[in-house]
Formats: C-alpha cells, sequence, structure tokens
C-alpha cells in the first residue's frame, strides 16, 4: 500500500459515525481479511473504533496474528482441539495459573451468575494450561492471565489457544523468558523515546526509573483497563501494529500528563512513579492511539539517542537484543508470516544470551575483587581465562557483540 492509499483509506476510516460510513468500515476490514491484506488492517485498526465489534475481530485478530484458515487453503487449528494437551506432562508454572485464574473477570463481563463466572475461570484456565503443556519452554509470567482474558472472551474456542500461541512465542516472547531482564530492558527505551520527543519533560523525570510502565507494557494494558470495550478496541491496534507501538504509547500517556507531572517535584521520584503507574481517566483510546503513531513516525527506534547523545548509546542498540520480539516482529508482516518454531529459535537464542550476561556480570563481580594493583596481574590473568570461556559460548550478535563487552570490562579494568 503506497502513501496515497494509505490516507485515503486513513480519511474514509476516519469518518465512521455515520451508520453508513461503519458499514463500509466492516466491509472494508473484511475485505482486508480475505485478502490478509495487513497493511490495510493496520489503518482500519488505528482509526476510531478500531474493528468496531466483536464479531469483526474475530475475523481480523487471526490475520493479524498469522493464523492459517480454510480460505488460504490450510488445514485450520481446529485439529489441535481434541483434549490432547491434557495427557501432556504437567507444566511447572500451573499451580501460579490457578491462583491467578482465581482473581480473573474482576471487571468484566458482567451480569454473570456464580456458575457461569467459575466456568469461565474453568475456561481460561484449561486455555493457559494448554499452551503452556503444547510449548513447555514458555514460562509464565503474572499478568499473562489478563492478556488470554481478552482473547477467550472475544474468539471463538477452536482459535484461542492458536491465537494465545502465536502471541506468546512471536509477539509478547520477551516477557515469557526465565528472566524479566528483556522486559526491563523495553521499559529503558521509554527515557530515550522522551528525551527525543520532550527534553524538558525528559530532565524533570531523569530520577525517576521507567518500572512505572512494567504493568502496563506486560500485559497489553490488560491488566490496567476495566472495561472489556475498550481493552478489545486497543488489542486491535496493538494486533496490528509492532510490539514496539506499546512502548511508545506509554511514552505517549507520560507526555500527556506532563502538566500533572512538571506540578510534581523533580526530586521526588516515588510521587512521580505513583503517578505514572496508574493509567489516567478517563482515557481517550483514539486519541492515545492517534499520539503513538505520530511519536513512533517522528522517532522510530532506530534513530532514538542514549545518554550520550548519539544511537550507538541508545537502548535501541546497546539494551535489546537482536532476538527481542522488538526486533524480530519489528515488521507485522514479517512477524504473521513466522512459524512456531521460529518463536521457539529466538527463545533460545535469548536464553544463550541471558546466560552469557549472567556469566559477563559474574566475571565484573570477580574483576572487582582485583582491583588493587598488586592484584592486578591475577586478576587480568583470571579474568581473560573467564572471558575466554564465555566467549566460545556467547551467542553470535549478543547485545552489543562480545568483543563490545571485553572492551568495556577491559576498561573497567584499567580504569
Amino acid at each position: 500500500m503506497d502513501a496515497s492509499d494509505e490516507a485515503a483509506l486513513r480519511e474514509k476510516a476516519t469518518n465512521h459515525n455515520d451508520g453508513s460510513v461503519a458499514t463500509d468500515k466492516m466491509k472494508d476490514i473484511l475485505e482486508a481479511c480475505r485478502w490478509r491484506d495487513l497493511d490495510a488492517l493496520r489503518v482500519l485498526a488505528e482509526s476510531p473504533g478500531g474493528f468496531l465489534k466483536d464479531s469483526i475481530r474475530q475475523k481480523a485478530w487471526p490475520v493479524l496474528l498469522g493464523l492459517p484458515s480454510a480460505e488460504d487453503g490450510n488445514e485450520p487449528y481446529t485439529a489441535q482441539d481434541d483434549g490432547s494437551w491434557k495427557e501432556l506432562p504437567r507444566h511447572r508454572d500451573e499451580d501460579q495459573v490457578q491462583l491467578d485464574v482465581n482473581r480473573a473477570f474482576i471487571y468484566y463481563p458482567h451480569h454473570q451468575n456464580e456458575a457461569e463466572l467459575e466456568q469461565q475461570k474453568a475456561e481460561l484456565s484449561a486455555l493457559i494450561v494448554e499452551v503452556l503443556r503444547r510449548y513447555p519452554y514458555l514460562c509464565y509470567f503474572q499478568g499473562y492471565h489478563d492478556i488470554c482474558q481478552v482473547l477467550m472472551l472475544v474468539l471463538p474456542t477452536p482459535l484461542r489457544a492458536p491465537a494465545v500461541a502465536r502471541l506468546s512465542a512471536l509477539r509478547i516472547r520477551d516477557f515469557m523468558l526465565p528472566s524479566l531482564a528483556p522486559a526491563i530492558a523495553q521499559l529503558r527505551l521509554i527515557p530515550d523515546i522522551l528525551r527525543a520527543a520532550d527534553p524538558a519533560l525528559w530532565r524533570h523525570l531523569s530520577s525517576t526509573e521507567p518500572f512505572f510502565a512494567l504493568s502496563g507494557t506486560l500485559t497489553m494494558y490488560a491488566h490496567d483497563i476495566t472495561t472489556l470495550g475498550e481493552i478489545a478496541r486497543l488489542f486491535d491496534v496493538l494486533l496490528a501494529r509492532e510490539p514496539v507501538f506499546s512502548v511508545y504509547m506509554f511514552a505517549a500517556i507520560v507526555r500527556g500528563r506532563r502538566a500533572e507531572l512538571f506540578d510534581t517535584p523533580r526530586d521526588e521520584p516515588e510521587m512521580l512513579h505513583s503517578i505514572l503507574s496508574k493509567l489516567p481517566r478517563p482515557l481517550d483510546l483514539d486519541a492515545l492511539i492517534a499520539d503513538t503513531r505520530a511519536l513512533l513516525d517522528a522517532y522510530p527506534p532506530e534513530r532514538l539517542r542514549g545518554a550520550r547523545g548519539s544511537p550507538s548509546s541508545s537502548s535501541w542498540r546497546h539494551t535489546i537484543s537482536p532476538a527481542s520480539v522488538l526486533k524480530t516482529a519489528r515488521d507485522p508482516r514479517a512477524c504473521a508470516a513466522q512459524s512456531m518454531d521460529d518463536g521457539r529459535a529466538f527463545f533460545d537464542r535469548q536464553v544463550r544470551e541471558l546466560q552469557w550476561l549472567e556469566r559477563r556480570d559474574q566475571a565484573i563481580a570477580l574483576l572487582r575483587r582485583y582491583r588493587r594493583p598488586a592484584a592486578r596481574t591475577l586478576g587480568l590473568a583470571v579474568l581473560v581465562a573467564v572471558l575466554a570461556i564465555a566467549l566460545r559460548r556467547s551467542p553470535p550478535g549478543g547485545p552489543t557483540g562480545p568483543l563490545g563487552y571485553l572492551s568495556t570490562l577491559l576498561t573497567r579494568w584499567f580504569r
């Protein structure tokens, strides 16, 4: 889709308040689903109202997630809907799954009796456990049930598990690793975005760590938005856009609260964190989506600069792994074409990187024990031995490359 076609579709989709125009928009969405036109679906998802209603989402979300359909001549995932997963080995995190499921469905859906609520909890538990047993390398995280809850309530039963599986392995994989470090690395982009888009606000928040965004980004905002209509509408765009869009969205939320934040002294980081850790109410989703799109268009992650003022020092270059979903799914079309085997390969690479980083940190800790001049010779010999082992085991193309880490360590040694 070229720029003129996108502009025309965006203008058409934006003017949908009139009933006839809304009908035209629904036709456009279904036509885009038929042809698996992800560019058109992205534009339609970003326009006011998104995909408008759940019956349309049931067509659009599977396409965005890359699920095969009967129209493609492929066998849909219904072949797995046979209960065979129940015979698979128990996943290590199932006890935590049940604890979280017991707290699900607090805000929606409404008007359900106790029996209906228990049935929905049983279905949610089965959905999560099925995905974890079929893909046991994935690690459950608290808040995952919030995401699965949305997909369960919108999608028909045969599509739920395959949709959740592809979302898990290909779009939120960073959160399903053995460590939260990759999730924290995503948050480090927020100061870089603010530095580029709003230097005054960036300076004001310089003493506040971006952990305030963890709940929102980790759960695709499903933990913080309390109505099904709003979160389903937000999922329209989060599934249509690349995963980094979610990080930019929180940066846009921060910018939208700049007046309130400037009223709070910069030397009170706890108060600033408290303000930022809660989403503003009311939340104008359509305006937020438009602001996020503009922010990402103006300051794409590849052009962000870090604390030293250069792209090479940015969090995108320095802390985001090449195997992170932020990079492997940078193009939603490429992500939709990836397989579950691709997701497993990226997962394994990230695990190896995390293991290497752990060995690097151990080497740094060891180095600090030999900082006195009399011990430098021995310390340097130990460091070289440790690094030799680490480099042999390191994944190719780590966050900054093994030689970059070696250089950093030696610089610290001789400092």
